[in-house]
């Protein structure tokens, strides 16, 4: 039992943030029904895909849903998304989307249906534009201080962070959303963009304040923890680390871990100036880094790991994602949050639950993602209200489907 148990979202989307959304909410119990199209919808085959095509990325992201699939081309479609988005209940009339469609899959049409419906819907920018993370990104800045040192090519990392960022806040609108709604009784839109996620950050770290006040354009300062101490090592068995210096408790941990004490307070009166600020730490970064640097060129890091550990050192090693799955025990069932799923079609791996823990609410098990169109005959019956007849002729008719394998895997397969 999560600790939204009885609430039920629907959810049309691709990518992943609303997916994502919708992927949060289940794993905290509430009931979230995904329709996608008969065909698949965009995500369906999305890489990362196993040998034979199938998609691990539709497997991480929608863990725990239902699913169902329905032709939104033709109007008996469109009425049985409408029907099941704004079904009665309580708990219901909850839609998360990032796929809006003007006269039909919209606020305003939608709550004709059903009054109090909570819709929160995520454009690509605030003009209705389409975007997606890898083109947010740079459009902000963030490749040009992105990189080594002196470098001018920028550089997009891999991370989609404003999709994340995104996904979780769109949790966060739809909770407040209908938390409203049980004090008042009024349903709402909520409508963010993408866009406007990413630059709302680069207001709230300072970065839009430093252009506008500093008149600085933030340079790459390549691994270096920018405003306090952090930086890269290479170690004697090749391996690299990274450790961090940023609060004054992590300074004097990594110096005194290192046994460079005495080393610091003689370059603090070369320098003329104290370590014990943030700022200086990062003005003289090359200058500290000289200084550390024989320590981790001669050794290797299992040489100083556990002495780092007990000292409290804020530090890591740099992994690949495989070294990292075979290495850290984060990613393996020691960790409480990951539990050996097996996912139909794919396999056995290690599966996150939600990383929230609750102090009164046991944490539930990650469940499996659905086939395509694995819910679609208890949706209709149980959401849309339809008798089985009905149903039946929906089958029959090519309106929905039920569970099967997308075209690109079965494709792939062959």
């Amino acid at each position: 039992m999560g600790i939204l148990k009885g609430m039920r979202v629907v959810e049309g989307s691709a990518f992943v943030a609303i997916p994502l959304a919708g992927m949060t909410l289940a794993q905290m119990g509430a009931e979230v029904i995904r329709f996608d199209r008969i065909e698949g919808g965009l995500d369906a085959a999305r890489w990362p895909v196993t040998e034979d095509g199938q998609s691990l990325f539709w497997a991480g992201l929608n863990k725990g849903k239902k699913s169902v699939a329905v032709d939104m081309k033709s109007p008996k479609g469109r009425e049985l998304i409408t029907r099941i988005i704004t079904a009665p209940g309580e708990d219901a009339g909850l839609f998360l989307t990032n796929l809006r469609v003007r006269g039909w899959m919209d606020h305003e049409t939608l709550s004709r249906h059903r009054d109090d419906l909570v819709m929160v819907a995520l454009l690509g920018d605030r003009h209705g534009r389409a975007a997606v993370d890898y083109s947010v990104n740079p459009s902000l800045g963030f490749p040009t201080a992105t990189g080594p040192e002196g470098s001018t090519e920028p550089v997009a990392h891999v991370l989609p962070a404003w999709d994340c960022i995104a996904g979780n806040m769109a949790v966060t609108a739809l909770l407040a959303a209908e938390r409203h709604r049980l004090r008042t009784g009024q349903g709402q839109e909520v409508l963010f963009s993408l866009k406007d996620a990413a630059a709302a950050m680069l207001g709230n770290l300072g970065i839009i304040g430093e252009v506008a006040v500093n008149g600085t354009d933030r340079p790459k300062y390549g691994n270096a923890l920018y405003g306090g101490y952090g930086q890269d090592f290479i170690c004697a068995d090749g391996a690299r680390v990274m450790v961090i210096g940023l609060t004054d408790r992590q300074w004097r941990g990594l110096v005194k871990a290192t046994g460079m004490v005495e080393a610091m307070a003689a370059l603090e009166a070369r320098l003329g100036e104290s370590l014990a600020r943030e700022g200086a730490r990062f003005r003289h970064r090359a200058a500290i880094t000289e200084v550390l640097a024989p320590f981790f060129a001669a050794r290797k890091v299992e040489d100083f790991a556990k002495a780092f550990d007990t000292g409290g050192v804020t530090w890591s090693q740099f992994r690949s994602f495989a070294e990292a799955v075979r290495e850290d025990p984060d990613l393996s069932t020691e960790n409480p949050m990951f539990h050996m799923l097996e996912q139909p079609g794919i396999g056995s791996y290690p599966t996150p639950a939600s990383p929230l823990s609750f102090s009164e609410i046991a944490r539930q098990a990650p469940n499996p993602a659905p086939a395509l169109g694995a819910h679609t005959e208890e949706v209709l019956a149980d959401v849309a209200g339809l008798q089985s007849g009905e149903i039946g002729a929906l089958f029959d008719e090519g309106v929905v489907t039920g569970p099967r394998r997308h075209p690109a895997w079965v494709k792939a397969a062959e």
